[in-house]
């Protein structure tokens, strides 16, 4: 057994400390969702996320407590610059149990460096983030009321909206596959969640709702995506079967434009009546040169049948040598009966 001087050990102690933060800080593999059809390509696994052989799905945590796992997208984005809003939907399972749950995260650089050791979804000691958690346990202590909930978490684990789904006859840890979209649109600052099971079509209403400016709230800061599952007092399985992650540009001229039409600017509104004035010209002066065609084709035709239907006199020339006048003698004969009388 090796010994240990008591001036070296505080050294190899750190050194203990920095080889553990280098392992768990480094991504498990960064190639194995590459060829994966249903995630997005450069995602790196932290933790305990894993993908087992012969399986297309990821596992985020392990059968042994405490255990966490975390899915990042390598490539960080921005909300300054053009106004940016996000579309997100992924596949998910998690096995009854008494764990955490699963969280869809929005965090800075150098997450995935903390989040073991940072207690439910990774996020404690964070002092800035946005978490949509889909949570199986009560925690008094940040204000849960039941163990089957979705929540939207900012800077807190304390959720500032929560949606419970067991008023929807949902449950989130039975162990059957259920899918969530994610969206936020940056022109009426408004983030939507929603949640089916695996095989239904994307709800029309959102199960949870909540307005907030991304913009204002990450600046000029790059920003990581990331799906982390946690169990810190139990033993689960959280499986994720899929992940799109899609970011959209809207132009400034598209985005300064205002989402409801009766809160229309004095200067928007003139530009729209003229702008109605001139499609009335237009279509008043198109409108009587369409009439003026039609009527010029219904004389056209009523010109050829008229045509077709008429007797035109013609006129013949008499000569006067065609004519002559003769006396003609004429003899009365009287019938033989008024002769004997």
């Amino acid at each position: 057994m090796a010994t240990f001087s008591i001036h070296s050990y505080p050294f190899s102690f750190n050194l203990q400390i920095l080889i553990f933060l280098f392992f768990t800080a480094k991504p498990i593999s960064s190639f194995a969702l590459q060829n994966n059809p249903n995630f997005d390509p450069y995602i790196s696994l932290f933790g305990d996320a894993r993908v087992e052989n012969g399986s297309s799905n990821v596992i985020l945590t392990r059968s042994h407590a405490p255990s966490s796992g975390l899915l990042l997208l390598d490539k960080p984005f921005k909300f300054v610059g053009e106004p940016v809003s996000f579309s997100t939907e992924f596949t998910f399972s998690l096995s009854p149990g008494n764990a955490d749950g699963l969280a869809l995260v929005f965090v800075p650089n150098g997450f995935q460096t903390r989040f073991t050791s940072q207690g439910s979804f990774g996020l404690f000691g964070e002092n800035m983030y946005l978490g949509i958690e889909f949570d199986t346990q009560k925690d008094d202590k940040v204000g849960d009321f039941n163990a089957n909930h979705i929540g939207i978490d900012i800077n807190s684990l304390e959720s500032i909206k929560v949606s419970n789904l067991s008023s929807s006859s949902m449950v989130l840890n039975n162990g059957e596959p259920l899918k969530s979209w994610v969206d936020y649109d940056s022109s009426s600052k408004l983030l939507q969640v929603r949640l089916s099971t695996f095989d239904s079509k994307r709800p029309f209403s959102p199960i949870l709702t909540y307005s907030i400016d991304l913009l204002e709230m990450w600046g000029t800061k790059d920003v990581f995506v990331g799906i982390i599952s946690t169990s810190i007092n139990g033993s689960s399985f959280s499986n994720v079967y899929s992940w799109r992650f899609r970011v959209r540009h809207v132009l400034n001229s598209m985005h300064s434009l205002p989402a409801n039409p009766h809160k229309d600017s004095d200067g928007f509104r003139t530009g729209k009546n003229k702008f109605c004035a001139f499609t009335f010209l237009a279509g008043l002066i198109f409108g009587t040169g369409c009439g003026a065609l039609f009527a010029f084709v219904v004389l056209f035709m009523w010109a050829i049948l008229v045509s077709r239907h008429s007797v035109f006199p013609v006129e013949c020339q008499v000569s006067p040598e065609e004519f002559r006048y003769e006396m003609v003698d004429v003899v009365v004969e009287k019938d033989n009966q008024f002769d004997k009388n």
